[in-house]
């Protein structure tokens, strides 16, 4: 498996993945508002890193996430000197594989790269197989930074010191 950066012509694929990987869960429905965010992988490739997850034997993305530094247009959470990363999504026929690990890997040697003093993000509640995920790689959970981007929409926060 390889992680790079989402090439130009794959930015279509890599929105409906998003989505439909949220959606697939029922984390979210198709007439959400956060929709129509998770679809625009183009200006998350243009404002943040857009990475993808791919096989050498597959033709199109197998996940992706989107990584950013604290202060810039796709960072909710993290504070200065610090990275995040948001939209892990990983396409249901590709569950299992260990590609969100590898992408969240990807984060962390990119947040290292840059010099980040950590590594934040936040995540639905009911995100609980990406929480272990998170877990398992050593972030802890951050409640100080919990928040509600709409009124009964929690998200739960983590962060990774480096």
């Amino acid at each position: 498996m390889l992680i790079r950066p989402a090439l130009p012509a794959e930015l279509d694929t890599v929105g409906r993945l998003t989505v439909e990987a949220y959606t697939a869960d029922g984390h979210l429905s198709g007439s959400d508002g956060y929709v129509t965010e998770l679809r625009d992988a183009a200006s998350r490739a243009e404002l943040a890193t857009l990475l993808v997850a791919v096989d050498e034997a597959a033709p199109e993305p197998l996940g992706t996430v989107t990584f950013a530094l604290a202060g810039t247009a796709y960072a909710e959470i993290s504070a200065p000197g610090e990275a995040e990363f948001r939209m892990l999504a990983v396409a249901p026929a590709a569950r299992g594989r260990g590609v969100g690990a590898a992408l969240v890997r990807a984060c962390v040697d990119r947040a290292v790269a840059t010099g980040s003093s950590a590594l934040a993000l936040c995540s639905m509640a009911s995100m609980t197989p990406a929480h272990r995920i998170y877990e398992r790689l050593g972030f802890v959970r951050a409640p100080d930074r919990d928040w509600e981007p709409e009124p009964g929409i929690r998200l739960v926060a983590y962060l990774l010191a480096l």
